[in-house]
């Protein structure tokens, strides 16, 4: 059993897990345009850090690691959660809610007639009128689409006021690092005087070494601020230490050069919860799940607990 009641009064729950590369001691830190790595200098003066994975992609991933792409379905554990499903006009599966970067906020999504008639409806957003996240916006995502109460949304498709942050956050620092530069070649075995990256091309690599560290964020004071009561919070308690526990077990390649492996994980608050094991978080989701579906919180309405949201390419599109 998850060891939930010791979370009771706590503010949020914190976990730290150290991670390795799965050979040698190099890695690759996550690049953004026209920056790169995002290095900067610790704020104790000890060392520079690179952040290694973002808050928004860790979001992505902590999704991706719940999702059987073969199935386009929740893995075994998470069945019976409620998602929006899209799929074109001859019923062929196209996209999610789940994997979608904006969640329901996806133009797929968001912009059709019947989001508007089901999920709009239900969170009932009227022009001048204050606009109750609590009361309309939480039991709405609830009802349809439970991963963006973990990871938040922001329905601008609409209205601008309709967003809930994160209450699951992550990223992935190193510190204490350097630099460890390398190089390659690209060769063209046919015409290597080629100008323009045509014919052999050498380049400069950059990797790092560090010390690398995961952290997760659960904020259990937002949980309890949506008032959904004891058995949908227990559920966004347990689903979230899925994702966390799925991600460290299956989702830590990030990228070619950047495969980590779990050294140790520790709570830092509170320092009396104990991280379930993943047996038992297995075997408790579903009991969750049922619980909250048998007092008919979930999008029922053709037994599914799918909402399917049939796009229809635009004329423009058509060839």
């Amino acid at each position: 059993m998850i060891d939930i009641a010791s979370l009771n009064q706590q503010p949020r729950l914190l976990i730290e897990a150290v991670l390795r590369p799965v050979q040698g001691s190099r890695f690759q830190p996550t690049g953004f345009p026209n920056l790169g790595p995002a290095v900067y200098e610790s704020p104790d003066g000890d060392g520079r850090i690179v952040l290694v994975e973002s808050a928004q992609s860790m979001a992505n991933r902590l999704e991706a690691v719940c999702w059987d792409a073969r199935n386009h379905d929740w893995v075994a554990p998470l069945k019976g959660l409620p998602f929006v499903k899209v799929v074109d006009e001859h019923g062929k599966y196209i996209t999610n809610s789940v994997l979608e970067a904006h969640r329901i906020n996806s133009e797929y999504i968001a912009r059709s007639e019947v989001f508007m008639e089901t999920v709009g409806k239900a969170i009932g957003f009227k022009k001048d009128k204050p606009f109750d996240v609590r009361k309309q916006l939480v039991p709405a995502l609830l009802r349809f689409d439970v991963n963006s109460l973990v990871h938040g949304v922001f329905l601008e498709e609409v209205a601008g006021v309709i967003r809930l942050p994160r209450t699951l956050s992550a990223f992935i620092e190193a510190s204490h690092v350097n630099i460890a530069s390398s190089g390659g070649v690209k060769i063209n075995r046919v015409e290597p005087t080629l100008k323009e990256g045509e014919g052999n091309v050498p380049f400069l690599r950059e990797e790092y070494t560090g010390k690398i560290v995961a952290y997760f964020n659960l904020d259990l004071r937002q949980i309890r601020s949506f008032d959904l009561g004891s058995d949908v919070e227990n559920l966004l308690i347990a689903f979230s230490l899925f994702k966390i526990d799925r991600f460290l077990k299956d989702g830590l390649r990030l990228r070619t050069a950047c495969d980590l492996d779990v050294v140790k994980i520790d709570v830092t608050q509170p320092l009396s919860f104990k991280i379930p094991t993943s047996k038992h978080l297995e075997d408790d989701l579903p009991r969750l799940i049922d619980c909250v579906a048998r007092q008919n919180r979930f999008n029922d309405r053709d037994g599914s607990r799918v909402l399917q949201i049939v796009h229809k390419k635009k004329s423009k599109d058509k060839k």
